[in-house]
């Protein structure tokens, strides 16, 4: 790479690491950060617009030029991964490019923001479809390959990094498509870290709070870039070190987790957790439980607000 990162620890020295949705905004930072970490990165990006309809652009081109310009070594991947053909051909990218794979970063996505009552099937489908089944076949066809690596006595240091959001964590007002398939995304980090362990590979996820297509218009104040030459805190760059370091061997142990990451601050987020509770060993009639889960409630800790409720 470029002489301004040669100096630096490089965590992801040898890797090879597959970034999907990686042509723009977090994806695109994430592609960077991991080439210049020292990886040989494979830059899949479909080219879709912001609501997910195709494209003639090829960002993932674009993406990969610039890591090769950095003196670093890409491929590009235009699969669907949300597709089963496709997301088995990017790993072959990866094999056939780099021969082996050690890390994949899941990143594709795209918004159709409705109302619940507003919300079309077709749209509800399509970012389900992406997010959450966007995650797992990548998943599956990767860890194929883990298994068999590791049934050949060759078990790897993989890692797999999800896209999870604040919105899938806490909910979202108008967002229930995106929320729903951002929270089974949490979830199902948490199975494929109980499951892929046997394999050598490590699951986690982040919930990124950055500057990107899908949030630049909907909290256009929020994101928007600093004039007065202060820290960006919106920068998708700023998510970036904690993917790579997730991705990376530096990580090991840690498995099985969702962080939030916004600027510089990174927080643990808990799931679901067994708090107040009461047994009557017996059950319940529907007419006595008012005043039991009124007592609950008032012991158990307040939720967090919903994204964008009053």
């Amino acid at each position: 790479m470029s002489a301004q990162h040669t100096s630096a620890p490089r965590p992801a020295e040898g890797r090879v690491v597959v970034v999907t949705g990686a042509g723009r905004g977090l994806g695109r930072a994430h592609a960077l950060a991991f080439a210049r970490a020292g990886a040989r990165v494979v830059v899949n990006d479909l080219g879709v617009a912001l609501d997910g309809e195709t494209g003639a652009e090829t960002p993932a081109a674009q993406v990969a030029a610039e890591i090769r310009a950095e003196g670093g070594e890409a491929a590009v991947s235009t699969d669907d991964v949300a597709d089963s053909a496709g997301a088995a051909s990017l790993v072959r990218t990866a094999l056939d490019h780099f021969g082996r794979l050690d890390t994949l970063v899941n990143n594709a996505g795209f918004l159709r923001d409705r109302m619940l009552v507003n919300l079309d099937e077709d749209d509800w489908d399509a970012v389900v479809r992406v997010h959450l089944k966007g995650h797992f076949l990548p998943m599956k066809h990767a860890a194929a390959y883990w298994r068999a690596e590791t049934k050949a006595g060759r078990t790897p240091q993989a890692r797999v990094v999800n896209t999870s959001s604040g919105a899938g964590l806490l909910g979202a007002v108008g967002q229930g498509n995106y929320t729903a398939a951002k929270a089974g995304i949490a979830a199902l980090t948490l199975v494929a870290a109980a499951e892929f362990g046997r394999y050598g590979a490590q699951v986690n996820a982040v919930a990124p709070a950055a500057r990107t297509r899908m949030t630049e218009q909907a909290f256009a104040e929020d994101m928007a870039a600093p004039t007065d030459g202060a820290f960006d805190a919106m920068a998708p760059e700023n998510v970036s070190p904690l993917v790579v370091y997730l991705g990376s061997a530096a990580s090991a142990g840690v498995t099985g987790r969702v962080f939030e990451a916004e600027g510089g601050r990174i927080t643990v987020m808990d799931g679901w957790r067994r708090t107040a509770h009461t047994d009557k060993s017996a059950r319940w009639d529907a007419a006595e439980l008012d005043a039991p889960i009124r007592k609950l409630l008032h012991e158990a800790p307040a939720p967090e607000p919903v994204y964008g409720a009053r």
